[in-house]
């Protein structure tokens, strides 16, 4: 029996190692090179995820060099490094989508601070049609209208301002009065005005 050469072996280590090297330094030159605009910092995070990516992968299917003592100490310190910016790529992403989604949230609330129907309805959802109905009996939809001490799209008088709140905006207005509307039983029985009319 004959063994095969021992060399053989030795260049295909050094061979899969040198790959390792190489996949290990790219995402270390990729964030040395930081760009100014977003845009470019968007292509650098996937980039570098991809790359970290790959470099997780490729130790998953190469555990040997993470026993190997030739080549554990480096290759255990580009694993770290690679899970380490797969990380914080991540954490960059959520929290741009979540500025992204609060950007998003803060525009679609000042429309409706503006548009009266458009708030009664956002707030009252499938009892929109009533709201509306009431709403246009008790004020003709007008925020500043006032009755006395009755203010408001809804009318509501001082004391259930101070139970249910109030505001200048519609949707001030109108999640005041939905809250006056569920607390009395959700019949429309505080209002003169009813949808029914």
């Amino acid at each position: 029996m004959t063994c095969p050469p021992l060399g053989r072996y030795v260049l295909k280590a050094v061979v899969i190692g040198l790959c390792a090297v190489i996949l290990c330094v790219t995402p270390v030159v990729a964030s040395a090179s930081s760009s100014g605009d977003a845009r470019a910092g968007l292509v650098h995070h996937v980039s570098t995820l991809r790359t970290s990516t790959s470099v997780i992968r490729f130790f998953e299917h190469h555990r040997w060099l993470l026993r190997d003592p030739r080549f554990r100490k480096e290759a255990k310190a580009r694993l770290v490094a690679a899970r380490r910016a797969v990380a914080v790529t991540r954490a960059h992403k959520r929290a741009r989508l979540a500025r992204k989604a609060s950007a998003a949230h803060r525009r679609m609330i000042a429309r409706l601070e503006r548009a009266p129907v458009k708030a009664i309805c956002f707030v009252f959802g499938n009892r929109c049609s009533e709201a509306l109905r009431v709403a246009r009996c008790e004020s003709g939809y007008q925020t500043t209208a006032q009755n006395g001490q009755y203010l408001g799209m809804f009318q509501m008088g001082t004391s259930e301002r101070q139970l249910f709140g109030h505001g200048p905006t519609a949707l001030a207005q109108a999640r005041a009065a939905y809250r006056y509307f569920v607390r009395s039983g959700r019949d429309w029985s505080p209002w003169s005005c009813k949808p029914w009319y």
